[in-house]
């Protein structure tokens, strides 16, 4: 299999295919990605109301994917909290005295493969996706996936990557395989 193309994006920067392509000062990943988006050519709307994870997840995406035809593109992506800094944000509409019922809008992201559904969606993308939670990164399970899926003739390409946040703590790294 061959790595086409690679982004990164951890402390305020993002790098593809090893070369800064934004760099932030804000402390916040919520201000930072509202800053990247704005910088980047993404004209997306729904990006506003996304969760925190599928925003991650999304800006990687956007940065390997552009407006390539990737409707034979798959998806293979894991992270360590799956979507448990939601889940918080979802127990905390619970808990609000000043709500009468927990908010729908938070409750659609607390599944992690969301961020999936979300990419696949922009990009037309009618092939497999899957989204694992392990406790480390492991590129050689990412890749053994996607070569599977690959071989089998599902898809062209595979996206894979580790997108993890939790609070403020984020990294994503994604890259594109191809046989």
């Amino acid at each position: 299999m061959k790595k086409t193309e690679s982004c990164t994006i951890e402390q305020g920067k993002i790098t593809v295919n090893g070369d800064l392509v934004f760099e932030s000062q804000h402390e916040t990943f919520h201000e930072f990605a509202k800053e990247a988006y704005k910088n980047s050519d993404i004209s997306y709307p729904k990006f506003h109301k996304m969760d925190q994870l599928s925003k991650l997840a999304f800006l990687a995406a956007e940065m390997i994917l552009k407006n390539d035809d990737h409707s034979r593109t798959a998806i293979v992506f894991a992270n360590r909290s799956s979507s448990l800094d939601t889940d918080f944000k979802y127990q905390e509409s619970i808990n609000s005295q000043e709500n009468y019922f927990p908010s729908p809008a938070v409750f659609v992201y607390t599944l992690p493969n969301i961020c999936v559904g979300e990419i696949s969606i922009r990009h037309k993308m009618q092939t497999e996706n899957a989204f694992f939670v392990l406790e480390e990164p492991d590129e050689d399970f990412l890749n053994d996936y996607a070569e599977q899926i690959l071989i089998s003739g599902k898809a062209e390409k595979v996206l894979c990557g580790w997108t993890e946040l939790y609070q403020e703590n984020y990294k994503a790294f994604v890259y594109l395989l191809t046989l």
